[in-house]
């Protein structure tokens, strides 16, 4: 009987506790014949060409390898860390071929998605409209006054979040 496949959300800023947590999914939860969609949520006032055509679905989804290319990131207005994206391509051709499937059925397919607004929600958002079975996601380690002053993110989506959030 063959595994059902696997969406895994990834909260990215690429912040070091995002890439901590991006490094942490890789090596310990993803297995073949998953799919890992890498979350970004951009504020409001971000300027983007595509936000108002976008910005109560997010983007769409866009492939790893297109999602690399410069324009696209600057269309998006995102900076991504070149090498959490060099380790989530390596780790789907890895995956791909550790194993004598076809290809075509066990590679570990890799795209992104953009919001625009508030993070606490548009996090939990995209684990409803992207039907991921888990999220991951880092932590700012606000200490406790901190945290209660300007609010946690990802305790937000610990709490809220309609599937198992590990936080890293």
């Amino acid at each position: 009987m063959a595994a059902e496949k696997r969406t895994i959300g990834l909260g990215m800023d690429y912040s070091p506790s995002s890439k901590a947590a991006a490094k942490w999914a890789v090596d310990n939860l993803v297995k073949a014949g998953d799919r890992i969609i890498l979350v970004h949520v951009l504020p409001k006032g971000a300027d983007a060409s595509h936000k108002e055509l976008w910005k109560s679905t997010g983007s769409p989804l866009i492939p790893l390898l297109e999602f690399m290319e410069m324009n696209v990131q600057t269309r998006y207005g995102i900076n991504p860390d070149k090498e959490v994206l060099e380790i989530l391509q390596a780790e789907s051709k890895l995956k791909q071929s550790k194993t004598l499937i076809p290809y075509w059925l066990d590679q570990v397919e890799v795209l992104a998605k953009v919001y625009w607004g508030d993070a606490r929600e548009k996090l939990c958002e995209a684990v409803d409209d992207l039907k991921v079975n888990t999220f991951v996601l880092g932590c700012r380690g606000l200490g406790p006054l901190k945290r209660a002053l300007l609010g946690s993110v990802s305790n937000y989506v610990v709490n809220n979040a309609t599937c198992p959030v590990t936080v890293g």
